[in-house]
């Protein structure tokens, strides 16, 4: 009798212990609304939605705010997106710029990996973006001040020779035999007459997409060469070079990543413009 109330008594604890996480989540006062309402058809008649400036979206982004926020309490609450392991999910709470723009990063990447590591919704079915963009402009204003001690410069000359070390980095591409190709052609136009053009399974992407492979191999190697996104700091860059499953998921993740933050945080083209998630998820499998 006394092992059972005893053995009771553990469960019990156990399950309280293991009930904590769930009633964990960020604050929603601190998540701003979407900005842009979900099923706004298309005028031109195309399967798609409108989202910012009248770029073409899924008519299912931006997501329930409900089911958003519990995705980004969970991600938040791992340390890094459940979709995507290489992408950090940090969420302070403090009103500091700095803070408002980590927060502001983890809600764009977890909207981004919604459903998987590049599936999701496109940073355009909201306006996080130009609100991410406007609280940089803040932090780089306040420093601003700061130039007046230009003066110092005048002892710059001598690390003159620092830029030496510097064409190592700008050199330093990533072998582009573990690119893979994009699996989609720009440019090719949308049947219904859209302004967009065709991704994978017939998704909509901007005619701009996929980029040109060198520039894109580029803009990869930077983020490689910094060790995070140079766009998107909040988002890591590893590639490592050897055959196991493990480091080709993480280049994988890095590309992904770095397609879709490729000319700003959130700003760049949707992984359906490539086979990346595809590719991705089967190695996934493997694992």
């Amino acid at each position: 009798m006394k092992f059972t109330s005893t053995f009771i008594t553990l469960v019990v604890a156990a399950a309280s212990v293991h009930a904590v996480p769930f009633k964990r989540g960020i604050d929603a006062s601190l998540v701003p609304d979407f900005g842009v309402t979900q099923g706004v058809k298309d005028p031109a008649g195309s399967a798609s939605c409108v989202g910012i400036n009248n770029i073409l979206i899924p008519c299912t982004c931006p997501p329930s705010r409900d089911a958003f926020i519990a995705s980004v309490s969970a991600n938040v609450a791992n340390g890094h997106d459940v979709n995507n392991a290489a992408v950090g999910a940090a969420f302070p709470t403090d009103s500091s710029i700095g803070s408002q723009i980590t927060r502001m990063q983890t809600l764009i990447s977890s909207l981004q990996n919604l459903n998987g590591a590049g599936v999701g919704c496109p940073a355009v079915s909201t306006t996080y973006s130009a609100q991410l963009a406007s609280l940089i402009a803040q932090q780089n204003g306040a420093p601003a001040p700061a130039p007046a001690p230009a003066p110092a410069p005048a002892p710059a000359p001598a690390p003159a020779p620092a830029p030496a070390p510097a064409p190592a980095p700008a050199g330093a591409l990533v072998d582009a035999s573990l690119v893979p190709d994009f699996g989609v052609t720009a440019g090719v136009k949308d049947p219904a007459g859209s302004a967009s053009c065709v991704g994978i399974n017939n998704i909509l992407i901007p005619c701009s997409c996929p980029p040109d492979r060198t520039s894109f191999i580029a803009s990869v190697s930077a983020n490689v060469g910094n060790g995070h996104d140079v766009n998107n700091p909040a988002v890591s860059a590893a590639f490592p070079t050897d055959s196991s499953i493990g480091s080709q998921i993480t280049r994988m993740q890095t590309l992904i990543s770095s397609l879709q933050n490729l000319h700003g945080a959130g700003v760049g083209c949707p992984a359906v413009s490539t086979t990346y998630s595809a590719q991705l998820a089967a190695l996934q499998a493997q694992q």
